[in-house]
């Protein structure tokens, strides 16, 4: 294991001491970032609580009309995408409980809380959150081998947070922006990735079309294959204070057919890894939240050990 270069980690130091911030928190009551935004996200707060073993009895309470917090007890074996309702919260009860063979998938709905779930080996994404739908939280869950994406936010969607999630054993992790064409998405994907764990990870940390701002904020990359962030067609994306650790390309301005994006850093600690690329900072919008980030030099000790299922007490 490298050892980070005497820039950065004088970088890291002097953040330390401007910052003086303490440990964020691993169990937040309610997010940070774009989804406290537009109205906030509450799920099926003020609805029924109903407990699901089974694939039918989880597919009747995700689609139901009324707002519910639905408590996923084991790991359920499901096929193909299960569709979520508005007004939901999925939560995983301990650390054993979650999906094994599918995924959810969020279509032109709002107000949804997925927590403390691992996904596993789905036929198609983990996640996946598509035409417009707004105001969604994803947080402390565990995404692994899926198809395609684990989680993919897409055509239009707005205010969400992806946070406190460990991504492992995959390839294409997380996708934001489907389609160079899809101008559709200008003015939406506004999404905020904080204290994620991408752990081995290959590519698409995010990979971003369209969205400004997105903000990337206290992530951990460990071991990372081809690239972390990667910004594309016109998107505008901060870089802030995440640690990258044996990651060759933390950030990436073009990927495959995509034009090159914008990228905007501050403050990223880098260990055994290559360069940050940065384009048009002044371009990137700026963030509209309030936030109060941590400081680089904790946040890999922060995310491991705050990072996935059974860290929240449910």
């Amino acid at each position: 294991m490298g050892r980070p270069s005497t820039i950065a980690a004088a970088l890291a130091l002097a953040s330390c001491v401007v910052m003086n911030a303490e440990p964020a928190l691993a169990a937040e009551s309610s997010p940070v970032g774009f989804a406290s935004m537009n109205g906030g996200t509450t799920g099926g707060s003020g609805g029924s609580t109903v407990t699901v073993t089974t694939a039918s009895a989880l597919a009747g309470a995700l689609t139901s009309s009324s707002a519910l917090t639905i408590r996923v007890s084991g790991m359920i074996s499901i096929s193909g995408m299960y569709r979520v309702a508005s007004n939901k919260s999925v939560l995983g009860v301990g650390p054993g409980s979650g999906l094994n063979g599918g995924g959810l998938t969020m279509s032109g709905v709002s107000n949804i809380i997925i927590r403390n779930l691992t996904i596993q080996n789905s036929g198609d994404d983990a996640i996946n959150v598509q035409d417009g739908s707004h105001n969604i939280w994803i947080d402390h869950n565990n995404f692994t081998r899926a198809y395609d994406g684990l989680v993919d936010i897409r055509l239009a969607s707005d205010f969400v947070t992806v946070s406190w999630n460990r991504f492992y054993n995959h390839d294409k992790s997380v996708l934001l922006g489907s389609d160079d064409s899809n101008t559709g998405d200008i003015g939406h994907l506004r999404v905020t990735y904080v204290h994620n764990w991408f752990d081995g990870t290959n590519q698409r940390h995010p990979r971003v079309r369209f969205g400004n701002p997105v903000h990337v904020l206290n992530n951990y990359y460990s071991n990372i294959g081809s690239y972390g962030v990667a910004s594309t067609t016109n998107a505008g994306v901060y870089v802030e204070r995440n640690h990258f650790e044996n990651v060759a390309r933390p950030t990436s301005l073009a990927e495959g057919t995509s034009p090159q994006g914008n990228i905007k850093l501050l403050n990223n600690y880098l260990a055994n890894s290559g360069t940050p690329l940065s384009r048009n900072p002044s371009s990137v919008a700026a963030i509209p939240y309030s936030y109060t980030p941590e400081c680089n030099c904790s946040v890999k000790a922060t995310v491991t050990a705050g990072a996935g299922v059974g860290k929240i007490g449910l």
